[in-house]
């Protein structure tokens, strides 16, 4: 099978690393790649992946069988829909279904009409309406750009006037045409979990739970980012809040096979909880495979994932069986100095070799790429996932930050700890 991915993450180079080891797999391709994907596929640069009739043309002139979709700007775009009205098979849900990410009014309005525990919330246009419920609600606050804002467009305000300068941001363009309508919510208290499912026929079917940390520095603290690290599965989550998030991801997925949907959902859907008091409730939507979740998830999946995609852009909800490894998987983000303000690019990285010999250890590349010279350097502000796999939690921890000693690159930056939490159980949440 012919199979193209699209994107450029540390998402991308897990997924072209889960097809690459199928037998079921011919050729494969990514667009536009990094230096990690260069190594399990050809990487194709110059295609506009948001461009449906040009990923179509690429994919007939290839005789692309399977084009797997892995970031959320061309679901919104609809670069699906095209692809499967030239009955090329498609992972990753329609324009329609990725409206669950693309706009976060539409995906409040969704939980609500299917009674999926969220947020209490409002959405405006008018930037003096949110601006007077700020403050009829009252801090803590959380402020949302309603559109696709590369994951920079929630602000968590715990002070009133916090929360007004958030809006007053996002209506003066900060976000770009993302803000132009702002959701406002109150806040959640709790850990945050992910949870992943492939969708298709209105079935959910459930992966392993995923705990990311947002926040830059050690302690949780600092400025929001795409994830300084990762684990799974989630040691805090209780058996009882396990069934209750899997309960609400088949709830959302059914909803997905029914009106007003006009095709069922196919593709990943990423559902982002709080673990609060009152049990898990849903923070966002995302349609598409977390990013650094992936990285985490799909090493412990034993099933082969050409024949779970294929099911799923087939429509064949019956064809998926699911197998996992017993394995703990911690992921620790290395990142460029200043990530993630303003850093600097092309720094030469070294030691990725040494880290991967070590047992059931993977580097994923996310920002990477080749100089003239043929050097790996750095391309972007979270530059590789390095991933290590355990018997225990405590094992695949140490095995993940050994890694991280063997790798070297100016400016290195990363967390110290990953996991440490979740080591001293639920009450370091409170």
């Amino acid at each position: 099978m012919n199979i193209l991915v699209l994107g450029s993450g540390g998402r991308e180079h897990a997924l072209a690393w889960a097809l690459a080891k199928s037998p079921r797999t011919t050729e494969l391709y990514v667009a536009p790649g990094n230096g990690g994907t260069a190594h399990v596929a050809t990487n194709i640069t110059g295609l506009d992946i948001n461009n449906g009739e040009a990923v179509l043309g690429f994919a007939r002139d290839h005789a692309i069988d399977l084009v797997v979709i892995g970031p959320e700007a061309p679901l919104v775009a609809g670069v699906a829909d095209v692809l499967r009205a030239a009955d090329i098979m498609v992972f990753g849900p329609d324009a329609q279904g990725a409206q669950l990410e693309g706009s976060k009014t539409y995906s409040k309005q969704f939980m609500v009409d299917n009674n999926i525990p969220t947020a209490r919330y409002a959405s405006f246009s008018d930037e003096a309406a949110a601006r007077a419920y700020c403050e009829e609600l009252g801090a803590p606050l959380v402020v949302k750009a309603d559109g696709l804002a590369a994951g920079k467009g929630v602000i968590i305000a715990e002070k009133l006037e916090d929360a007004l300068q958030a809006v007053s941001d996002c209506f003066s363009g900060a976000f770009g045409d993302a803000g132009s309508t702002v959701v406002i919510e109150e806040m959640l208290t709790g850990p945050e979990c992910s949870l992943l499912a492939f969708v298709t026929g209105g079935q959910a079917f459930c992966m392993a739970p995923a705990q990311d940390h947002k926040r830059a520095y050690d302690g949780d603290l600092g400025p929001n980012t795409g994830g300084m690290g990762v684990y799974s599965p989630v040691p805090i989550v209780t058996q009882e809040e396990m069934a209750e998030m899997v309960r609400i991801m088949e709830v959302a997925a059914a909803a997905t096979a029914c009106p007003p949907f006009e095709h069922d959902y196919r593709g990943c859907l990423y559902g982002g909880f709080m673990l609060t008091p009152e049990g898990p409730k849903v923070l966002e939507f995302n349609a598409r495979f977390g990013d650094p979740e992936t990285q985490v998830v799909l090493p412990r999946l034993e099933s082969d994932l050409v024949d779970i995609m294929e099911a799923v852009a087939l429509g064949k909800p019956e064809d998926i069986e699911l197998s996992w490894s017993e394995d703990w998987a911690v992921s620790v983000v290395l990142a460029s100095d200043g990530y993630p303000g303003s850093y600097e690019k092309g720094k030469v990285i070294l030691g990725i070799e040494e880290a991967e010999d070590q047992n059931k250890t993977i580097v994923f590349h996310a920002g990477t790429t080749l100089n003239a010279d043929g050097e790996l350097v750095t391309n972007g502000g979270r530059v590789l996932n390095v991933v290590a796999l355990g018997s225990t939690f405590e094992k695949a921890r140490d095995r993940a930050y050994r890694g991280v000693e063997c790798i070297n690159f100016e400016g290195k930056q990363f967390r110290t700890d990953i996991g440490k939490r979740a080591l001293e159980g639920r009450s370091a949440w409170e």
